[in-house]
């Protein structure tokens, strides 16, 4: 079994008293349903799982009830499970296609006697608005694939030895060569595999690449077919949208082009579609920004961003036969910036940044990403060759007084950490870069 952080995150809510429902929410494929009922199984003696695909007919549970009595006496008879106070969980899944569990999870709470547990698709979710539950009653939590310290973890670095590249890139320092040679030969690996479980797995298992690519291209399958079901409108323009991603970002400046839809319509028009993809957890937009102004989200050009794939594994697996087998390599004279930059991606969304940027300006060029921190914006440039220590647009930007920028971070293949202005990190050390968190308590007196 592949371990999971969120695994802390569920077992703290099944041993919390607190009267609440918890949604898992997340693109398809990250592992929701498994995760649920493997954490479940070591805190509760029943499970109760109602999915609401596999048995639409369990939406008659809502349909036909006046009250809480009538809907355990209905859920009762339908599941043939004991409801035990207290020693059970019932887990509705696929919620998306039932709203009125959402509105009814209120009064399920209220009664007390059993913990609820929901988990949907990312996209059915917003499209079905099914947040709308009385609030202090339904608490959000967002899954994502394998980030890249999990993938590790499966393929079996230890704790300490992460712990000890973590003190490193804080303090300064080297990474010893046989750890940072192990680190990153799994680095390309995961440019390789990714993080979706099922793909994971099928490597652990196996380690078959060709397995792995099969389990990808599914999974890329499946979410062209989600395009179909919730939006027959402009379906094909969507599914054309994710299918241009990889080729989009080949381009040396890896902004997405509306003319390559092959459509004359404004940008208004069909922003809808990109959304669409952001949405459903797909794809990760990354907006322009001309000067890093704090907060990032108001200074943002809707109109000119990067579109990256929520899974860099899926992403290599839409490029021509052989890309693997390169990336495998650790070629540095091939041009893997774009699959560099989708990895930084989707690492820095799945640790906190719900929204992320880059700077580009005529006057001093083009910066990877910014993120949004509590000191104001921070800039990240992304190496995938030797010649790391160039970065003129970096510097330009840093050089702007105005700006007020403290520092910046320069993601390579190098080693050698070193903590100053501009500190150069090992590219696999974007797993320590997260979102501070807010404190448990924020108290504030006039």
């Amino acid at each position: 079994m592949l371990k999971r952080k969120i695994e802390t995150e569920l077992e703290s809510f099944y041993a919390s008293n607190e009267r609440v429902a918890l949604l898992l929410t997340g693109a398809r494929q990250v592992g929701k349903t498994f995760v649920i009922r493997e954490t479940a199984k070591r805190r509760f003696r029943h499970i109760v799982e109602i999915n609401f695909i596999k048995n639409p007919k369990a939406k008659l549970l809502f349909a036909d009830t006046t009250g809480e009595k009538d809907f355990f006496v209905l859920l009762s008879a339908m599941v043939g499970t004991p409801l035990v106070p207290g020693e059970t969980l019932v887990f509705f899944d696929e919620v998306q296609e039932c709203r009125e569990v959402v509105t009814f999870i209120k009064f399920l709470v209220d009664d007390g006697r059993f913990r609820y547990i929901l988990s949907g698709s990312l996209l059915g979710i917003e499209l079905n608005d099914l947040r709308s539950a009385p609030v202090g009653y339904l608490r959000e939590v967002e899954m994502f694939p394998l980030d890249f310290e999990e993938f590790v973890a499966a393929n079996g670095v230890d704790e300490d030895a992460i712990g000890l590249v973590r003190a490193l890139c804080d303090g300064g320092g080297e990474v010893p060569a046989l750890l940072h040679d192990r680190l990153m030969r799994l680095f390309r690996l995961y440019l390789v595999v990714g993080g979706m479980p099922a793909a994971v797995q099928s490597y652990v298992d196996a380690n078959d690449i060709r397995q792995v690519i099969r389990v990808q291209k599914a999974i890329v399958g499946e979410y062209r077919r989600d395009a179909s079901k919730y939006d027959r409108v402009n379906k094909l323009r969507i599914v054309r949208a994710l299918e241009l991603i990889p080729s989009e970002l080949n381009r040396e400046n890896k902004r997405f082009y509306l003319t390559d839809l092959k459509s004359r319509e404004k940008f208004e028009r069909l922003e809808d579609n990109f959304v669409w993809l952001d949405k459903a957890g797909v794809a990760i937009p990354v907006y322009n920004v001309d000067a890093p102004a704090s907060p990032l989200e108001l200074a943002k050009k809707a109109n000119l961003f990067k579109l990256f794939l929520n899974d860099v594994g899926l992403l290599a697996c839409q490029y021509a036969e052989g890309i693997q087998m390169e990336l495998l390599s650790g070629r540095l004279d091939a041009n893997f910036g774009a699959v560099f930059e989708n990895f930084v991606a989707q690492e820095l969304r799945a640790h906190g940044y719900g929204r992320l940027y880059y700077f580009n300006s005529k006057k001093h060029g083009e910066v990877d990403f910014l993120i949004q921190g509590a000191k104001g914006a921070s800039p990240i440039e992304v190496k995938s060759g030797h010649d790391f220590r160039s970065h003129r647009a970096l510097d330009n930007m840093l050089a702007v007084g105005e700006y007020r920028l403290s520092g910046a971070q320069v993601l390579c293949v190098s080693p050698t950490v070193v903590r100053n202005r501009i500190s150069y990190l090992p590219i696999y050390a974007t797993m320590f870069i997260r979102r501070d968190p807010l404190p448990d308590k924020w108290i504030y007196k006039a």
